[in-house]
């Protein structure tokens, strides 16, 4: 089977890349950057370098790979130093959720593509309630200011990828990344502003995070490959920790 991973050189995507070279699958990669085909190649996979933001050397990049899955782990994540400018520091993957996600759809559906797996993101999200979240609880409605752009554009991300009938569309929510090349890991930006005391506790720290490794991530997609039904699936860890015990 051949798939078409974009943002292949992302925190999941380097995982899960040479994971699907190692099962058998036929891998072709996309990446922004050309520096970064080489590591694809030597991974297994055929690299295509191209900008998720750029619609016609997307649509012709998938259409010419003729996938019959296509994953979408495109993002460009940035620790959020501010919660005040949260919308503006993520920025970047805000346009990835909304434009590139459209573009990578649009190109799914004239390959002739037959699932669609697509990152997207579980923390912070749902409206207020229990502690215990699971895919039916609904998204905050109400977000507060700094956050509400992002929020849209996982809304219109899970939105275009479950709702386009032509395609088996799965949106999989990851739990906060830990591990390699993210920034819960030794030299990780979050470690770092931890240490430094200057990473934003809200109240007295008792809000739930949930977490996933990024080697947990990637089997979790690779699984989703021929697994599940069309819809929204959370992926977390079982060991949610308050903010103020980690």
């Amino acid at each position: 089977m051949k798939v078409f991973v974009a943002g292949a050189t992302g925190a999941i995507g380097r995982r899960l890349v040479p994971l699907l070279a190692a099962n058998g699958y036929e891998v072709v990669a996309m990446t922004r950057s050309a520096d970064k085909a080489r590591e694809l190649y030597e991974h297994g996979a055929e690299p295509v370098v191209a900008d998720g933001l750029d619609r016609d050397a997307v649509v012709e990049a998938v259409t010419r790979a003729e996938p019959e899955v296509v994953i979408h782990q495109m993002t460009a994540l940035a620790t959020v130093k501010s919660f005040k400018r949260f919308d503006e520091e993520l920025a970047a993957t805000n346009r990835l959720r909304i434009e590139a996600s459209d573009h990578l759809l649009e190109a799914a559906r004239a390959a002739g593509v037959r699932r669609v797996l697509a990152q997207s993101y579980g923390l912070w999200r749902y409206a207020g309630g229990g502690a215990l979240k699971t895919e039916e609880d609904e998204l905050d409605p109400s977000p507060p200011a700094s956050m509400r752009r992002t929020l849209a554009g996982i809304r219109h991300l899970e939105a275009a990828v479950t709702g386009d009938r032509r395609v088996e569309g799965l949106v999989l929510r990851y739990g906060f990344f830990y591990g390699p090349g993210t920034g819960i890991a030794e030299g990780g930006s979050v470690v770092d502003l931890v240490r430094k005391r200057k990473w934003p506790v809200v109240g007295d720290g008792s809000g739930v995070w949930s977490f996933v490794h990024v080697d947990d991530a990637a089997a979790a997609t690779f699984a989703a490959i021929e697994q599940g039904a069309p819809g929204v699936y959370n992926v977390a860890d079982d060991k949610p920790a308050p903010i103020a015990v980690w």
